[in-house]
């Protein structure tokens, strides 16, 4: 069976485990059904998932055009403090950033490689958690934009993480912590203005199972532009990982806009 098409991040089902796959336009692959068989990754081009030219992909899926141009690619993605919406400031274009920043967002606790502090929009929970590899996470607030959940996260980066340890968490190193436990020492943390929305007893903790058949010990990276064809036996889904029996890990969110064909 041979599959064709522009890579996106893997879709998820919250489970256990978590049901994992790799939509096409015209076709998609379970990959839970796809552990320890064999697969070949062949490198076939590029198209920007946001003008769809096949040029050569600069950075999350988009071509460098698309990606200093486009709001989907403005700063307050990466880092949401520097959200204006809420204030009536466009940024790159305003009807976008008012509909992504001004709703519901989660700041949370993850335990992927080690405590992690992270924002979400909350119709991203729980797939935001799966995206990183979190075996557990928890939400500290809920605020009503994305300026809010920024300021919170960036008063806790100065006692967690605000970055996952990637070979840490595929390699299932992580630490046992009680997420409940840490957030009760958070709110005398958090900024003044987002105490009112604090979670101090709410029972949400979620636990997330993945489904890996063996773990490495050693990681490996499968860099498309330098390995353009690559063979191995999958043993695992991890985050947007997929994880092979000799240690080689293939990072899909990493290659988005990347036109591959896939032969099982």
């Amino acid at each position: 069976m041979t599959y064709e098409g522009v890579l996106t991040k893997m879709q998820t089902e919250f489970s256990n485990p978590i049901q994992y796959y790799l939509v096409f336009e015209n076709s998609f692959l379970s990959l839970n059904q796809l552990l320890d068989k064999s697969l070949e990754i062949s490198f076939q081009g590029y198209q920007c998932l946001n003008c769809g030219k096949k040029k050569k992909i600069f950075r999350h899926g988009f071509c460098y055009d698309c990606f200093m141009s486009s709001a989907a690619a403005g700063d307050w993605i990466m880092k949401p403090e520097l959200s204006t919406a809420h204030l009536d400031i466009e940024d790159r274009d305003l009807e976008y950033e008012k509909r992504v920043q001004l709703q519901p967002h989660i700041v949370y606790l993850a335990l992927s490689s080690e405590v992690k502090v992270g924002v979400t929009r909350k119709t991203q929970v729980p797939t935001r958690w799966i995206d990183q590899g979190a075996v557990q996470a928890i939400p500290i607030v809920e605020v009503p934009n994305r300026y809010l959940a920024g300021i919170t996260e960036v008063a806790l980066k100065n006692h967690y993480a605000d970055k996952t340890n990637w070979q840490k968490m595929l390699k299932n190193d992580v630490p046992s912590v009680d997420l409940v436990a840490e957030r009760l020492k958070l709110e005398n943390l958090i900024p003044t203005e987002v105490q009112e929305y604090f979670f101090s007893t709410k029972e949400d903790l979620y636990e997330l199972q993945y489904p890996v058949l063996q773990y490495p010990t050693k990681v490996n990276s499968l860099n498309l532009d330098k390995s353009p064809n690559f063979s191995g036996k999958l043993t695992g889904v991890k985050g947007q990982y997929l994880l092979f029996e000799d240690g080689t890990v293939f990072n899909v969110r990493t290659f988005e806009g990347y036109v591959v064909k896939i032969s099982i």
